[in-house]
């Protein structure tokens, strides 16, 4: 098995992206909408990692026409994609790695990422959540629907396989590459409190399509 470079692997997948993720996904077409109601009725500032094609943006402009997103994500192909569907939006949207770009501090009401975090590894993952919890303003919440599993065993599999395929593909650094990794769901939750997060919890799940909510 070849790994792909995560931009190229979702840049060339962007036409059939949202169609894939609404079908053949189970729990992402009603995991959207869900997500959309839990943004706060008074959000006027939210944050979007990974925010690709803007499925859930669809459903969360649907209910706050007037809230002001900045989106990040390493396609500008995903990004032109949701541009052209939102043209009017107040959307700002950065085509970057958000583990180096900088989110700023007291600036959102709200962050959000939808399937986007099983692609990287725990530690990782904590030095983000600790940005993310930064960003946040005061009461601000954050909400993360991901690919999560049941078991330790399950986690640790994955895990393995990632590294074997990395090391069967000569790949040396730490460079990002299309594979999941899922996070168990209690592991994926003591990651958010030990990045400061007062309280986690899971909010919805169907098969693997597991929704958080993390309050600042």
């Amino acid at each position: 098995m070849k790994l792909e470079k995560m931009a190229d692997f979702f840049a060339e997948r962007a036409e059939m992206y949202d169609e894939h993720m609404l079908t053949e996904v189970e729990g992402c077409r009603e995991g959207y909408k869900r997500m959309a109601s839990l943004v706060p009725a008074d959000t006027q500032s939210l944050l979007d990692l990974g925010c690709g094609t803007g499925l859930e943006l669809d459903e969360i402009f649907a209910l706050y026409p007037d809230i002001e997103v900045t989106g990040i994500d390493l396609s500008d192909v995903m990004l032109g994609r949701l541009r052209k569907k939102h043209p009017e939006k107040k959307l700002k949207l950065i085509c970057a790695d958000y583990f180096t770009e900088a989110l700023g501090v007291n600036k959102f009401d709200c962050a959000v990422s939808f399937q986007t975090m099983h692609h990287f590894p725990k530690e990782k993952k904590l030095s983000l959540y600790g940005k993310i919890n930064r960003a946040l303003k005061e009461n601000g919440i954050y909400i993360e629907c991901d690919y999560m599993v049941l078991t330790q065993s399950e986690e640790d599999f994955w895990a393995s396989e990632n590294e074997r395929l990395r090391r069967e593909n000569g790949i040396t650094d730490d460079g990002y590459y299309h594979y999941d990794t899922p996070c168990t769901v209690e592991n994926q939750i003591s990651l958010l409190k030990k990045a400061g997060f007062g309280k986690a919890t899971q909010v919805f799940r169907t098969e693997n399509t597991t929704m958080l909510l993390a309050e600042k």
